[in-house]
């Protein structure tokens, strides 16, 4: 095996969004006791999944499938009108885990729609974060995944504007959005680009790891956008690349000839895997582990009211200047939403 080398991407693995989706779960089973539903993997990662199933949690699809009077939590991917308005009917005791990221784009549809805007949103079909925002209305949001589609749109007025499934790549998005606005010329943009800040800093740090590296290993999940959007774009940039759910994953052929691997991972893949790849590449020959130069994030978000403690609860007042909190149905728990 001729591995010398594991250089480290910097930033990887868990954003602030993931972090706290987790968390609200794991506060939620200690506070009200198992079992706590989640609607939708709570984060698009196996590991995180099956660790959330043995503490208490139980991952279901259809609201049906929750018993009256149970605690339900949104996953962070966040979810429709539809859905919020079933959970209130049937009574659940809601916290919502929606990415504030997230939430921002949904807020931006709700207020634009009633000053008559339609929308179109670029994205990916089927993944729930799309699903979670065209379902913040019953009309006039077209979905468009590439730059082919954006010819297929036929808004009924001139108030166009348009947003951004948030892990997506951001060259393809760039290269949708500037379609977008050769066909609609006074379409609104975001004030500020949808696409989170996780997963711009993974992407751009790969953008500097893959050309220094002979291969690259992405840790993620398969279901996971942005994990995917990472393998996508070393291989863009000319550099094998693969991506694995867990170190078992690795096979040794990827690695002959190769004397330095990169190693990333996407924001809902944990440091424990991240580890136990780098303790596999020992065994396959690495020598030395390298950390590369990157973004430092900082980024805290605080938890919905009822579970996080005195000084998340002034934040989710809105007594930090970066949040304003917003109405929400009554029996659904507050989150933070950023402005």
């Amino acid at each position: 095996m001729s591995i010398e080398e594991v250089l480290l991407a910097e930033p990887r693995g868990f954003c602030a969004g993931v972090d706290r989706a987790i968390e609200i779960v794991e506060r939620a089973i200690k506070r009200f006791g198992a079992p706590i539903y989640v609607r939708h993997e709570i984060v698009h990662n196996t590991y995180v999944v099956n660790d959330l199933k043995a503490k208490g949690a139980i991952f279901i699809e259809d609201l049906a499938d929750v018993p009256p009077g149970a605690t339900l939590v949104f996953s962070a991917h966040g979810v429709s009108q539809a859905v919020r308005a079933e959970a209130v009917q049937r009574g659940f005791q809601v916290f919502d885990a929606t990415c504030p990221l997230v939430t921002k784009v949904h807020v931006e549809v709700a207020k634009l729609s009633k000053e008559g805007f339609e929308f179109i949103m670029i994205g990916h079909k089927g993944h729930p974060e799309v699903e979670g925002t065209m379902g913040q209305l019953s009309e006039g949001i077209y979905l468009v995944e590439d730059t082919a589609d954006v010819q297929h749109v036929r808004p009924r007025g001139d108030k166009l504007a348009v947003v951004t499934q948030t892990t997506l790549s951001v060259d393809d998005a760039a290269e949708i959005l500037a379609e977008v606005k050769r066909c609609f010329p006074h379409v609104r943009e975001p004030k500020k680009q949808d696409i989170c800040y996780a997963t711009q800093n993974r992407q751009d740090a790969v953008k500097v790891l893959a050309p220094a590296v002979d291969v690259v290993i992405v840790v993620g999940s398969p279901s996971s956008s942005n994990s995917n959007r990472l393998q996508e774009l070393a291989q863009r940039l000319g550099t094998a690349a693969y991506m694995v759910d867990a170190a078992e994953d690795l096979r040794a052929e990827w690695f002959n000839g190769r004397r330095r691997v990169g190693l990333t991972a996407g924001a809902s893949a944990p440091d424990i895997l991240v580890n136990q790849v780098i303790v596999r590449l020992r065994e396959l020959g690495a020598v030395s582990v390298r950390k590369m130069e990157g973004v430092v994030e900082a980024v805290h978000f605080p938890l919905p009211r009822g579970l996080g403690d005195r000084s998340m609860a002034a934040l989710a007042t809105g007594s930090s200047p970066a949040f304003a909190s917003a109405p929400a149905p009554a029996s659904v728990a507050d989150s933070p939403r950023l402005d």
